[in-house]
């Protein structure tokens, strides 16, 4: 028998487990979060930056990962992802839909072919669950309700990483050649939510007068960078696609508010914190973070931003401050773990 590894864009999934008895479980997984979070760490993950992502010819996305968040997911029978979460269930995560379809569009442009049939299977589901809204604005649902640190969101909600994942990818379904739908005027309409704050059933948060769109729009903020990043990508896109000037405005705000918050999520040029939670990145997180605010900064030309990107390059970590980075995140995790089981338990 063939054996693969599992949690990868060929084969997603975390791979069959043990079957432990209900009272272990939390203990297990616990444990499981320990060893991740310890033996586990790398200062390295498996993303790259894809220089050919961009123009308005290409169906590249920016960044390409075969590892980043497949372990948390299982295909259907018709080739859709759904995420499986340990304290959620089963779903549908549409940005998890969208990313799994980006990856395999970009699998096989690396192998020479100008499309991918998961790729398409993506995009029409994303164009069939695309809810439009009586203000008439087109959203995607997260259709669980979840809890990010202490910010507590009821579904349907809505997310700038999910509107901009499902808006890179129909563009990119735009360039094909989909044609049975106006694909663009869906676009535009799903960026209305970037203009309309969190209070007004948008994505759209200030700070000190600068506008920044939230992966998870509820109070206490959450503030994850990643989703933001993401956010901005799909933004780009249309904008590129279509010379839109409200698109462009748009890019252009998150842009002026990532530049002058990102020191937020900037610990001492060494590593990036993840987000509002109170500790530092996992090491696939901060790749992430780098990558996307490389790329970021590369379609804004902000050199700004390059050199905070430059700067949490793990490479050029002295070994003291390689430890004192991995000290921190395991410290600071495990006391932010311990503190959202107590929550739960007094709940």
């Amino acid at each position: 028998m063939t054996q693969h590894s599992v949690g990868t864009l060929d084969h997603p999934g975390p791979g069959r487990g043990f079957t432990v008895p209900r009272p272990f479980r939390s203990v297990l997984l616990a444990a499981k979060g320990i060893a991740q979070d310890t033996v586990g760490f790398r200062f390295v993950y498996p993303i790259q930056i894809v220089p050919e992502a961009g123009p308005r010819e290409s169906l590249h996305y920016y960044i390409y990962s075969d590892r980043l968040f497949f372990n948390a997911m299982e295909l259907n029978d018709e080739g859709i992802p759904y995420q499986h979460a340990r304290l959620w269930g089963k779903f549908y995560n549409p940005a998890y839909i969208a990313w799994y379809g980006l990856m395999k569009l970009e699998q096989s442009l690396k192998l020479g072919r100008n499309s991918s049939k998961a790729f398409e299977t993506q995009s029409r589901w994303l164009m069939q669950h695309a809810v439009r809204q009586a203000d008439g604005s087109v959203v995607w649902h997260f259709p669980v309700d979840i809890v990010e640190g202490q910010c507590k969101l009821k579904a349907p909600w809505i997310s700038a990483m999910i509107q901009g994942l499902a808006v890179s990818v129909l563009v990119r379904a735009h360039r094909i050649g989909f044609r049975n739908i106006d694909l663009m005027e869906l676009c535009r309409s799903a960026t209305l939510v970037y203009s309309r704050t969190i209070e007004q059933g948008g994505v759209r948060t200030l700070e000190d007068g600068h506008v920044l769109y939230e992966e998870y729009p509820g109070y206490p903020l959450a503030r994850i960078l990643d989703g933001f990043l993401f956010g901005l990508l799909g933004l780009y896109d249309l904008w590129v696609e279509t010379e839109d000037k409200n698109v462009k405005r748009l890019f252009e705000e998150g842009v002026d508010g990532l530049v002058h918050t990102i020191h937020h999520w900037n610990f001492k040029n060494n590593w990036s914190w993840y987000g509002n939670h109170g500790y530092l990145c996992p090491p696939q997180y901060h790749t992430l973070n780098r990558m996307l605010l490389s790329v970021v900064a590369a379609v804004s030309r902000h050199e700004g931003l390059a050199t905070q990107a430059a700067a949490w390059n793990p490479n050029r970590l002295t070994p003291r401050l390689r430890a004192k980075v991995f000290l921190l995140f395991v410290s600071l995790k495990q006391w932010s773990r311990l503190r959202a089981m107590i929550r739960r338990f007094y709940a």
